[in-house]
């Protein structure tokens, strides 16, 4: 049976694996077994998946990037190149610990930064941003925008990547890009007052008419 991704002829694929339809694994990737990749994900070149690693759909993972057992990464998530994710806060060559692996989350939406690291156990929240270079030692809260060693919030981001720094009368924060408003329901609590947080986001209205003519060319 054919399948319904993509794996270059360079790449390791070990079974059992899940590995969603329109997935594609570039050169040199490894993904081990009893990982799980979902749909419409691409893993750029050299980038580990070791067993038992979660990926959820429409993931983008750029070159030399390594997720350790114990990395979860929901929906829509990015991972610039070479960032880091560890799953053991203490190693040891010399001592074997593979029963302490621990989780890291990365939630729905949010960006991890070139050359980032992840030190494990931590929750990055939706749509947070991690700025390159930054080492984040613990959870991060959802829309922050992280940045520094060790990283520091410096701020809100939306969910089109903008710094949110203009508010309006009612103190709402407001993206340039959608002008959708974002306003804090608890203190460092953001939350997008135009969009559920649990939707994609809408297709552009130029992607949205050659979708429709596509269809409509289809029918004829």
């Amino acid at each position: 049976m054919d399948k319904n991704y993509f794996v270059h002829s360079s790449a390791y694929v070990d079974e059992p694996c899940e590995i969603g339809q329109g997935t594609k694994i570039w050169h040199f990737c490894h993904v081990m077994p009893h990982a799980r990749i979902g749909e419409r994900c691409v893993l750029g070149q050299n980038v580990l998946v070791a067993s038992g690693v979660l990926i959820g759909n429409n993931v983008k993972i750029q070159n030399n990037v390594s997720l350790y057992t114990g990395v979860v990464l929901e929906d829509d998530v990015f991972c610039g190149p070479s960032c880091v994710f560890t799953n053991v806060v203490n190693p040891r060559s010399q001592i074997v610990r593979q029963h302490l692996y621990e989780r890291t989350l990365v939630r729905r939406g949010a960006t991890i930064g070139a050359n980032a690291t992840i030190v494990c156990g931590a929750t990055i929240g939706r749509y947070a941003f991690i700025g390159a270079g930054a080492v984040v030692r613990g959870d991060v809260a959802d829309y922050a925008l992280m940045l520094g060693v060790p990283a520091v919030q410096k701020g809100w981001i939306s969910r089109h990547g903008h710094r949110l720094v203009a508010q309006n009368e009612t103190g709402e924060w407001v993206c340039p890009e959608s002008g959708w408003r974002y306003g804090e329901e608890a203190p460092g609590r953001l939350r997008c007052l135009d969009w559920p947080e649990d939707r994609p986001l809408p297709k552009p209205a130029s992607a949205e008419s050659e979708s429709k003519k596509e269809i409509g060319e289809g029918s004829k």
